[in-house]
């Protein structure tokens, strides 16, 4: 679980009632798209011949240029997400990564859910000596590709969601 019962109006567009921009909003799918871009490689290893999650990442980056509607972008995160149910470690949570980043597109605060996947993906492809270290070093990564606008936004979102998010923002 990644949302909160109660949600946050600066991730809720201004049309339904929050205070997030559309141009905002647009940043944040982008952002989640490159967190489950970096992390894709542990999935199309292991399925290279499955090009759901993929799909679902150029189907974000293509939602936020207009040249598709946001149900075709959820519809393609939905299949993502199919593609990692009998998948384990790495590769699953590459696959739900992608999901998540094209469903922001939905819903903005799916945008942590994207992160934290990918931050759960790169734990699960090493030891667990090696897992604290890695995972902060992908949540240092994500926040060096924050763009200034959303930065302040996601990393007090991180925060206060971190609990839920399975602590992979302790960065």
């Amino acid at each position: 679980m990644i949302l909160p019962k109660d949600r946050d109006p600066r991730l809720i567009t201004v049309r339904r009632g929050g205070t997030l921009t559309d141009a905002d909003h647009h940043l944040l799918a982008l952002w989640a798209a490159n967190c489950a871009e970096h992390v894709l490689h542990f999935f199309e290893t292991e399925r290279p011949r499955d090009h759901r999650p993929r799909q679902a990442i150029e189907h974000t980056r293509a939602w936020v240029r207009g040249e598709i509607k946001m149900m075709a972008c959820r519809a393609a995160g939905g299949r993502a997400m199919s593609a990692a149910r009998d998948l384990k470690g790495a590769a699953r949570n590459a696959a739900y990564a992608a999901g998540q980043a094209a469903v922001t597109a939905h819903v903005a605060a799916h945008d942590l859910g994207a992160a934290a996947y990918a931050i759960k993906a790169v734990k699960a492809s090493v030891s667990e000596k090696e897992k604290d270290n890695i995972g902060w070093r992908e949540c240092q990564w994500q926040r060096d590709q924050l763009p200034g606008s959303i930065r302040e936004l996601v990393i007090e979102d991180q925060k206060l969601r971190n609990h839920i998010c399975w602590f992979a923002f302790n960065c």
